[in-house]
């Protein structure tokens, strides 16, 4: 099946990563040199040298810039409300294509599945690629779809509201998946199509944001669950998640995991305005349907190798 330029935009919000998004654009040069697919750029503030780069180096990738940041997700909804393509491709700027000639899977897939409204890539996390890069999954709906790479059915973006910028960052892929379930779209897992997300996992919970990714976490999860969960459920379930944050973290010496926990409530009670405004509750039926979803596919491992 021919794949025409005007099916595909490839999507990259960044911000200070210069080094990450050289490496992720030369993995879509021979996209670029063939035309097979077009790109925009969001730099979201950088004071690397990122736009004068690109746009010195890649006169064919169309960037834009924010002089002062305004956030992933600002820049994530500018660039799909911007795209004219069927198709757009979202990857992180530390996150590479593997998969040679992956558009065509990715179109004939969308064909012959007109009720697929996002796939999500296979997606290895980790800064060295493993030499077993064969998968024997299948394909098949799933709950929800990792941010770092994943494709849009531009159709099926235009039917859901943009991504909640209030989010700030994590849950935004989740608030997409649920709105397209309400407005009877899927999102499909598609493992024929490998993308190398080039982070060290381990490492995180060292790192000086630690803390910070922890309560923007635990709170996304929190207003997913008021915005789309059955009222009756959100009491036990809101009291059991606080409650494994306590025992596998807090009640273990975890003293950054307290602090993100008592940030993370804080930022629901402050938020709960917009909890009420935005809710698009599932009925019963609808979350016992949605729950027998597969869950999302988020952390690749060959079978042969212990996941991390």
């Amino acid at each position: 099946m021919k794949v025409i330029k005007s099916d595909f935009t490839i999507l990259i919000a960044t911000k200070n990563r210069f080094d990450d998004l050289v490496v992720t654009l030369k993995s879509i040069e021979g996209l670029l040199r063939n035309q097979s697919a077009e790109c925009r750029i969001f730099d979201d503030g950088s004071t690397d040298g990122t736009f004068e780069f690109i746009s010195k180096n890649y006169p064919t990738i169309l960037i834009q810039r924010n002089q002062v940041s305004k956030g992933y997700l600002y820049c994530r909804n500018v660039l799909l409300n911007q795209t004219t393509t069927k198709y757009a491709i979202s990857l992180d700027d530390d996150a590479h294509i593997v998969t040679e000639n992956p558009l065509e899977s990715i179109k004939n897939y969308f064909d012959v599945n007109p009720n697929c409204g996002v796939i999500a890539a296979r997606i290895f996390w980790g800064l060295e690629l493993p030499n077993n890069n064969v998968s024997k999954e299948s394909t098949m709906p799933v709950q929800s779809f990792v941010g770092c790479a994943h494709v849009w059915r531009m159709k099926a973006w235009h039917d859901i509201p943009n991504y909640p910028e209030w989010f700030v960052f994590y849950g935004e892929e989740d608030f997409a998946s649920y709105q397209l379930f309400k407005q009877n779209w899927s999102v499909h897992y598609l493992p024929q199509v490998l993308v190398q997300h080039r982070v060290d996992v381990k490492s995180r919970k060292v790192n000086s944001d630690y803390t910070i990714r922890l309560r923007r976490s635990l709170r996304s999860g929190w207003y997913l669950l008021f915005l789309f969960t059955p009222l009756q459920f959100i009491p036990r379930k809101l009291a059991y998640s606080v409650y494994i944050q306590l025992k596998s973290k807090v009640f273990k010496g975890d003293i950054k995991a307290l602090q993100a926990l008592m940030g993370a409530l804080v930022d629901l009670i402050v938020h709960i305005p917009k909890l009420i405004k935005f809710r698009n509750g599932l009925t019963v039926k609808e979350w016992k349907t949605y729950q027998e979803l597969e869950k999302s596919k988020i952390y690749w491992q060959p079978q042969n190798e212990k996941n991390t």
